[in-house]
């Protein structure tokens, strides 16, 4: 119901009052924010990438955490028990576990890590990641460690479950490929609790058996371990420490063929050889027997083509001696001497007669020449440019001579003009020291009773100084 109008003039409220509204400092805003964020999010696992890692000096450790799609900052504090902190890399793919939070000086989320994980790996996975890094740090896994396998074995010692499809995979390739190999087998469990103690004896014990007795009569050139696939449950006693320094212990080469190709155990980085499959390690033990079977096999033929190509080098070589020998023959030397000596004489009979006719050739040019040029009327404009060039000369010497003598009468007129004799024709005289002959041009360098002379126009007048006066 609308509002009833009391008059013409009544218009309503012109200016309402003002709409209450509550106002959030950017701190409250934050904290509201945070709050929301542990009461409805909490405590997650994440995956994703780790980059920018940075350990600061208190200890505690900042990461982002980041996939194609975005990116999570992440802290590990130094006091917060978390296994695993090596596996913290750029670059490495992590489950992390932790308490999403803001912090508020920032006004940034970020997650609080409680728990690290390899993404998609379990506990045995992270298990062998460790004892991986700690046999790699201490030496085991070197490269300048691993001993070469003899190239053909005469006896080896196989460590394996008599049970399993290994052994019956290897047994079968030796028979086919090198049936003289003799086998030392060990049996033991390859899988399941205590496997990897026994696998681990089996090693020592071969290595006993080796050190013990005649070398000759006791020698053990490889030892294989294998086993067939499986899972990685399965394969887990390959991963045991204890194996891992059984083989690294062994004063014999070990082979180690364990699971599959795509399997990879500790026992597989320790030992000297790795091989994908039971088969490959037993074709690996076998090709120096196989590859020496065909090279005996291969020798009678190799044999007849080495005699065949040493028959047929001694035949070139005597075809080749008797070749040098008739040619060595001195009858050889004096008919090649002869006709060297007869192609010197055509030779400098071709020359001269070329040189002759060359000389020929350039006399008549020269006498063209001469002809075309008439040496007498050469002759005669040569002379009469040398005439017109001599009165030249003449010519110029005289002016110059006349210029240079009238010169000499001017400067000889004005030195007259203004020698001492023009002076003293118009009244003056030289005064002059009787006894040193210097003139007297300063009254004051005269002294009363001097002797002086005086030099006219005509004569010179001897006198004495009876007084002197200065300006």
């Amino acid at each position: 119901m609308g509002r009833q109008v009391k008059s013409q003039w009544d218009f309503g409220e012109l200016f309402p009052p003002e709409t209450a509204r509550r106002v959030l400092t950017v701190s409250e805003l934050t904290a509201q924010i945070r709050r929301l964020l542990e009461q409805h999010v909490g405590q997650v696992w994440v995956s994703g990438e780790v980059s920018n890692l940075r350990a600061q000096a208190s200890g505690h450790v900042y990461f982002t955490l980041k996939d194609a799609g975005a990116q999570l900052n992440c802290v590990l504090f130094r006091n917060e028990p978390v296994a695993h902190r090596e596996l913290l890399a750029d670059g490495q793919k992590l489950l992390v576990q932790g308490d999403l939070t803001v912090y508020e000086a920032r006004g940034q989320y970020q997650l609080v890590v409680r728990a690290l994980e390899l993404q998609g790996v379990g506990t045995l996975q992270l298990a062998f990641e460790r004892l991986k890094q700690k046999l790699a740090a201490e030496g085991l896994f070197a490269p300048e460690r691993k001993r070469p396998l003899p190239k053909i074995p005469r006896r080896i010692g196989l460590v394996t479950s008599p049970t399993g499809a290994a052994i019956r995979d290897v047994l079968h390739v030796i028979r086919r490929r090198n049936p003289a190999l003799e086998i030392i087998f060990v049996p033991c469990r390859v899988q399941g609790e205590g496997a990897a103690g026994e696998i681990a004896a089996a090693i020592r014990l071969l290595n006993e058996w080796a050190g013990s007795g005649p070398p000759e009569a006791r020698a053990l050139d490889v030892i294989l371990l294998t086993r067939g696939g499986g899972s990685l449950e399965d394969l887990w006693a390959f991963n045991e420490e204890v194996v891992a320094r059984a083989i690294f212990e062994s004063a014999v080469p070990v082979v180690s063929a364990v699971g599959h190709e795509i399997d990879f155990t500790i026992s597989d980085f320790v030992a000297d050889v790795r091989a994908a499959t039971p088969s490959a390690a037993a074709e690996i033990l076998t090709e120096g027997a196989v590859r020496a079977r065909e090279m005996v096999r291969a020798a009678p033929a190799r044999l007849r083509a080495a005699l065949q190509r040493g028959l047929n080098a001694a035949r070139e070589a005597l075809t080749d001696a008797l070749a040098d020998l008739r040619r060595a023959h001195p009858r050889r030397a004096l008919r090649e001497a002869a006709q060297r000596l007869d192609d010197a004489l055509e030779a400098l009979r071709r020359n001269a007669t070329r040189h002759l006719r060359e000389r020929r050739v350039h006399c008549q040019s020269l006498l063209d020449r001469l002809a075309r040029v008439r040496p007498a009327l050469v002759l005669a404009r040569r002379r009469e440019r040398l005439d017109r060039a001599a009165a030249r000369v003449r010519e110029r010497a005289r002016r110059l001579l006349e210029l240079r003598l009238a010169r000499f009468n001017e400067l000889q007129t004005r030195l007259r003009l203004l020698g001492p004799e023009q002076v003293l024709a118009r009244g003056y005289s030289i005064t002059f020291d009787a006894a040193t002959g210097a003139v007297l041009r300063d009254a004051r360098a005269v002294q009363p009773g001097q002797r002086l002379r005086t030099r006219l126009k005509r004569g010179e007048i001897l006198s004495r100084a009876e007084e002197t006066r200065g300006e």
